[in-house]
């Protein structure tokens, strides 16, 4: 594949939240490819191509540990930005001071997995882009470490080191199960109505394929 990547990625710690459980962080057992979409993206964005993610290989085997973090309970709202902007005197902030909780959350420890992505060319490329020049300089920046922002496993505070896969086989855990109904990514087509969308996820001798499955919404 001319215009694909494997990056291996690993760390400490990683949470990518399960929706259905809001209040005390719950990870999935698996990376989702939504987040290892958001990986890949923070070494190489441009937005003349777009990833996908094709499969995730489960390196170390899946194991859970209970911490707990400061979060703060608020949110701005979008209609005080709204009313904030046509003048009104509302409060457009949030004092760690006031609204700080601690949760208990269950994340993910030792984790690593090895990426399979492949991108697309969008619309908004330039008459002198093309996937050669794309996919030499994701390589290239793989292969010096480069990124725009720090890749992280799902929280900012559970940072992602990578580098590329060197080639042969991936040695995966070799498990199989059912992981579920699991996050795919977030349908962006209406941007005043995005949506998350969802496909039944299994990992199979140690690695979750992703492309081709059916997408549900």
């Amino acid at each position: 594949m001319s215009q694909g990547i494997q990056v291996e990625v690993w760390g400490d710690y990683a949470l990518f939240s399960r929706p259905e459980l809001k209040v005390e962080r719950v990870s999935y057992d698996v990376m989702t490819p939504s987040a290892a979409r958001g990986l890949i993206e923070a070494i190489y964005w441009h937005p003349g191509l777009r990833w996908h993610i094709d499969r995730i290989h489960v390196l170390n085997p899946i194991a859970f540990t209970n911490i707990r973090r400061n979060e703060v309970k608020d949110k701005i709202v979008s209609s005080n930005v709204r009313s904030v902007m046509m003048g009104a005197d509302k409060p457009l902030a949030i004092y760690t001071s006031e609204s700080i909780q601690q949760r208990a959350s269950m994340v993910l420890t030792d984790v690593r997995y090895v990426i399979d992505a492949h991108f697309t060319m969008t619309d908004k490329a330039n008459p002198t882009d093309n996937p050669g020049k794309f996919i030499d300089i994701a390589r290239r920046r793989l292969e010096r470490g480069q990124c725009y922002h720090q890749p992280c496993f799902g929280c900012r505070e559970f940072p992602a080191n990578f580098r590329p896969w060197e080639g042969g086989p991936v040695p995966t855990i070799g498990e199989t199960r059912s992981l579920g109904l699991m996050l795919y990514d977030m349908d962006y087509s209406d941007s005043r109505s995005i949506q998350p969308t969802f496909f039944r996820a299994e990992l199979v001798n140690g690695v979750l394929e992703v492309a081709g499955k059916e997408v549900l919404r």
